[in-house]
């Protein structure tokens, strides 16, 4: 019955899905100019995913056959295997070719919808600032709930088809961890090579556009602007779906293998309540979604805050039914409404992530405000203060993930169950992918509006329109900053349930040989000291070679931009078109071929150390020094990316509200500057550690096998 309803909910959301996308695409697509430029955002996103994903199809085809031939002739085979050795590698290896390519779907089918949506929300600006309010966010909304709900689908989906098989309850989730894997290998990808492509036509369109040619942002003038406004799509939206994904993916079957443990309590209902409070998140997502819409002369901000807190409302409710269906035990009376507090710290959590984001991002606060005013003495000095506010983010997220861990341990070990305090930080884990809908929903609801904004300049729409796009571009920029916040928190919480439910799976394997458990990791050992601190360091190398990708993409944009207005002098002057698809190839190019080096370090590294100093009988215990240590050094390089890079952006557009001379000033050329640091910080290398935190987490948890 749980099942049924979790694959119900999940088929009633795509459904929704695909009724907010025709709805969407009946709006009006407004002037020839606009779907001109439309047109041309579109053709240049769908030939970037073309190309993009038939590079990840063929690494995952060589990856998904070396899955199998490691699991099917490398693995050692455990007496009280469920199936053969032949059996469960095809599991494995298809289950994660079912997860990339349900990653991909997901993907694909939210970026559709964005570079369709964004000519009608500009043609809906024409009129009303609340239909393009409500088109752009239902927009986003197609993303979040498929991305959302097509994880739930896939993992429900192989749990009920392993089940029928009649494969025991107890050993599915151990099973379906290819899906994670496969989902993680998609979203590293996706959101890396999309972060470099957006950033490198960022970087060039900036740095030749404004600061050599002294032309505006979105300027038709600007050979790079199409490909910028082509690559917020393949970046911030089929990218961070991706992540997300990946994210309710792995969480979803992390969570189940530490239901695991508590079976003889709570039975199947303990492996499926992370499926079932996921379903409740999409229908409270749906709710809150439909909430948003906003008067005139309102902030359309309140808008979308109600709606999250709608949402999370919701989301708390949902919680509070699922723990008392499905984890009341006579057992312990009082253990689900622990489990629901548990659930409350991470629905918390997220709410806090959003608002230390917003304080080190927004320019209504000290440290954006501080940049701004250091580059009055040019770039250098704005650059070092953008550097030290990164810094400083990354201590306040610190605190709150850890208080939410203990919190939730605690919570968990008070409800007198052995093995519960795990437990409790997988369902805070939970609480906080709770709202993962609305919150990609806002996300995807930056790159439409932000495309919303280019398309009326390029079109030259009047003053009063491009007022009300710059409103919801503003918007869409502090959505994409939370976003970046939440993900991290979220990946913080589902990599320390990951790490537990690697302990878990390596101690069953340890004790079907009859070895001693894995009761700790000891850095006193020098084996796995040296692990740990090989994941610290591949955190720093593959940021490096995430940053130096971006650099060496925008080379060629610049010299490509710089190349245009020398050959056609006509094109500053307004009297010849640039050849935007000449650039947009370019860049293409450029970002798919610099993607795929740090993605394979990223998926070599563990599977290396773990084989490596597997000769000296450590290697399970020294890839779990790997895994943590890299956990938290990513999770600290990411925030100290994500909210530097923010904060030097929205630095420079605190200039351009006037401040400090506006865009005519000596400040807003440093401020440019900082900002083009920043890029790469922001929307490159710090997602893309999103997701290597909790690649690292599943390709360990399907490969523990190798290691003991």
């Amino acid at each position: 019955m749980e099942l049924a309803l979790i694959l119900s909910i999940s088929v009633l959301s795509l459904l929704f899905a695909v009724y907010l996308a025709r709805h969407i695409l009946k709006q009006d697509r407004g002037t020839p100019e606009m779907q001109k430029i439309g047109d041309a955002i579109r053709q240049g996103a769908e030939a970037f995913l073309r190309r993009q994903y038939s590079t990840i199809a063929m690494l995952s085809a060589v990856l998904a056959a070396i899955i199998f031939i490691l699991y099917a002739f490398v693995r050692q085979s455990m007496p009280t295997d469920p199936v053969d050795p032949i059996r469960l590698a095809s599991y494995t290896a298809l289950s994660f070719l079912f997860g990339a390519f349900c990653s991909g779907v997901a993907g694909y089918v939210g970026m559709f919808v964005s570079i369709r949506a964004n000519t009608r929300t500009a043609s809906a600006a024409l009129s009303s600032l609340n239909r393009a309010l409500q088109i752009s966010m239902r927009g986003g909304a197609v993303s979040g709930l498929f991305v959302v709900a097509m994880s739930l689908l896939g993992v429900g989906g192989l749990f009920g088809v392993l089940d029928w098989l009649g494969t025991p309850i107890t050993k599915i989730p151990f099973m379906i961890v290819g899906f994670g894997f496969g989902a993680s290998f998609v979203a590293l990808f996706a959101q890396l090579g999309g972060g470099i492509y957006t950033k490198a036509a960022d970087v060039g369109a900036d740095l030749v556009g404004k600061v050599e040619a002294g032309i505006p942002e979105d300027d038709p003038r600007n050979p790079a602007v199409i490909a910028d406004l082509v690559g917020d799509n393949v970046g911030d939206c089929a990218g961070r779906g991706a992540d997300l994904f990946e994210s309710t993916a792995a969480e979803n079957i992390g969570a189940m293998i530490l239901g695991v443990a508590l079976y003889p309590f709570f039975g199947v209902k303990g492996i499926m309540f992370p499926l079932m409070v996921r379903a409740f998140g999409l229908i409270a997502s749906i709710i809150g979604v439909m909430f948003v819409r906003t008067r005139e002369d309102a902030d359309p901000m309140k808008a979308l805050n109600k709606g999250y807190y709608v949402t999370s409302l919701l989301v708390a409710v949902g919680f509070l039914i699922g723990s008392k269906w499905m984890l009341n035990t006579p057992q312990a009376p009082s253990a689900w409404l622990y489990f629901f507090f548990a659930g409350v710290v991470g629905i918390v959590t997220s709410i806090a992530f959003v608002y230390i984001t917003e304080y080190y991002t927004e320019y209504k606060y000290r440290p954006v405000k501080s940049i701004a005013e250091s580059s009055q003495t040019g770039p250098a000095t704005n650059i070092i203060t953008g550097f030290a506010v990164g810094l400083e983010s990354t201590y306040l997220p610190t605190l709150v993930i850890g208080a939410a861990i203990i919190g939730s341990y605690y919570l968990g070990l008070a409800t007198g169950i052995p093995n519960a305090g795990l437990f409790g930080t997988a369902v805070a884990t939970m609480g906080m992918l709770g709202p993962a809908a609305y919150v990609l929903a806002m996300d995807t609801f930056g790159p439409i509006t932000d495309n919303a904004g280019g398309i009326v300049e390029m079109s030259h729409q009047p003053e009063n329109v491009r007022v009300k796009t710059d409103r919801l571009d503003a918007i869409g920029n502090t959505t994409k900053a939370l976003t970046k916040g939440y993900a991290i928190g979220s990946a913080a919480l589902a990599a320390f349930l990951l790490f537990s439910a690697y302990i878990d799976d390596v101690n069953v394997l340890l004790k079907e040989k009859g070895l001693p458990l894995m009761l700790s990791v000891n850095l006193e050992k020098p084996e796995v000291f040296v692990g740990a601190l090989l994941g610290a360091g591949l955190v720093f190398l593959f940021s490096s070679l995430a940053i130096k990708a971006v650099g060496r993409a925008a080379y060629f944009v610049i010299n490509d931009v710089r190349a245009q207005f020398k050959e056609k002098p006509g094109i500053l002057k307004g009297t010849e078109e640039p050849d935007y698809g000449r650039t947009v190839d370019i860049v293409t190019r450029a970002a798919l071929r610099n993607m795929v080096g740090p993605g394979l370090l990223v998926v070599g590294a563990p599977i290396v150390v773990g084989i490596v100093f597997k000769w000296f009988h450590v290697g399970a215990e020294t890839v779990a020094a790997l895994l943590m240590v890299g956990t938290i050094a990513g999770i600290l390089m990411a925030n100290f990316l994500n909210n530097g890079g923010g904060a030097w952006d929205n630095a420079k557009k605190f200039i351009e509200t006037g401040m400090y001379g506006g865009k005519s000033g000596e400040p807003h050329k440093a401020a440019v500057v900082g900002d083009t640091v920043g890029d790469p910080f922001k929307d490159t290398a710090g997602p893309s550690l999103h997701v290597l935190i909790k690649l690292l987490a599943t390709i360990t948890l399907v490969l523990a096998p190798l290691f003991v």
